[in-house]
């Protein structure tokens, strides 16, 4: 069985959460710190296609950093575009993020990665 990635940020509860939740379903994933890993624009893109494909998913558009950077006001103008802005802002990238296989979901709130185990033969 192939091993699940998780990309975690330690300081995040929810993505603690996700990771201990994973863990007590007896399942050890892969961990990707994301925010000392670098990513890319194909990586995220491979990610954002499991995901279902809508930009929005993948952007905390809560975090401070969207109004500091003035991306509330000007916001990029299409999905490659917010790609490469998660690329050089990793901390705007939705967390935690669980990818097994073809599939990954997001662990907000950590609970949906039960949807994701149980279509794991």
């Amino acid at each position: 069985m192939q091993q699940p990635t998780i990309f975690h940020n330690p300081q995040c509860s929810k993505s603690r959460e996700t990771l201990q939740l994973l863990r007590d379903q007896g399942i050890e994933p892969e961990i990707f710190l994301y925010l000392k890993q670098p990513l890319t624009v194909e990586g995220l893109s491979a990610i954002l296609r499991k995901l279902g494909g809508e930009i929005d998913q993948m952007v905390r558009f809560n975090e401070p950093l969207i109004q500091e950077l003035g991306l509330d006001r000007n916001p990029p103008k299409s999905t490659i575009a917010w790609l490469e802005t998660l690329v050089r802002f990793p901390k705007l990238l939705q967390r935690p993020i669980v990818i097994w296989g073809d599939r990954a979901v997001i662990g907000r709130p950590p609970e949906n990665v039960l949807s994701l185990i149980s279509q794991i033969p």
